[in-house]
């Protein structure tokens, strides 16, 4: 007997319009801080702004990160390695625009923890100050369609869903020395590129040396603190 579909059982498995993915919340024990670097980072600036909240946006939305020093938020313990989120994603529109982006943010003392080319992107992971993930990436493919059609049917992803390694030094200097796009993204595929040593997937904690710099921090966000949302 042909086993039946899962609509023959469940009429409406899942939304016939789809919601889209809005933004990220993230709770925080700087929000002055967290914004400054979203705005150098990834060009995010707040429609909101206090010291107890933050709403974000690079774009048309009304907000795309929102950040909250809530009461009783305390600092995380061995982040690296507790489950949760690992990282929110920006996409540029071409290998140029986001090859610059790194020159820009290097020239500020920001440099990614790791840079892994997927296959379908090349990625940057950069640790903001909470010590979040941030991927900064370039659709390989310059189309959703295919890169998403290559992660689904390529052999290559199947085998390995991380890729390849890379330095961002020596993509810059590729550039310079008259590589076209293509050619350096397949070098850098084929493992052309990679960092003397190679990292680990989990970022690196920010924490053990912010609280060196800020020890208050250990007590975390008291009950009854300023600048906070009210309660409702």
């Amino acid at each position: 007997m042909t086993e039946k579909s899962t609509y023959a059982s469940t009429r409406r498995p899942r939304p016939i319009n789809p919601p889209q993915l809005h933004h990220a919340t993230f709770m925080t024990l700087d929000v002055d801080a967290m914004v400054r670097w979203y705005e150098l980072v990834a060009g995010l600036q707040p429609v909101f702004y206090s010291e107890g909240a933050a709403w974000l946006t690079n774009d048309a939305a009304n907000h795309r990160i929102a950040l909250l020093r809530l009461p009783g938020t305390k600092v995380p313990v061995d982040k690296p390695h507790t489950a949760g989120l690992h990282h929110t994603a920006f996409e540029y529109a071409d290998f140029d625009q986001w090859l610059d982006n790194y020159v820009r943010l290097r020239g500020e003392g920001i440099v990614p923890a790791l840079n892994l080319h997927h296959g379908m992107t090349m990625s940057m992971y950069y640790v903001d100050p909470d010590g979040n993930g941030v991927e900064i990436q370039v659709d390989v493919w310059g189309d959703w369609l295919k890169s998403k059609e290559w992660m689904w049917a390529s052999q290559e992803f199947a085998a390995d869903q991380l890729g390849a390694q890379f330095d961002p030094d020596l993509l810059v200097e590729a550039r310079a020395q008259g590589l076209s796009v293509d050619e350096i993204q397949k070098r850098t595929y084929a493992r052309e590129y990679l960092p003397a040593e190679e990292n680990t997937v989990n970022l690196p904690d920010v924490w053990p040396a912010r609280l060196q710099e800020q020890p208050e921090l250990t007590e975390g966000v008291l009950e009854g603190s300023s600048g906070t949302l009210p309660n409702r």
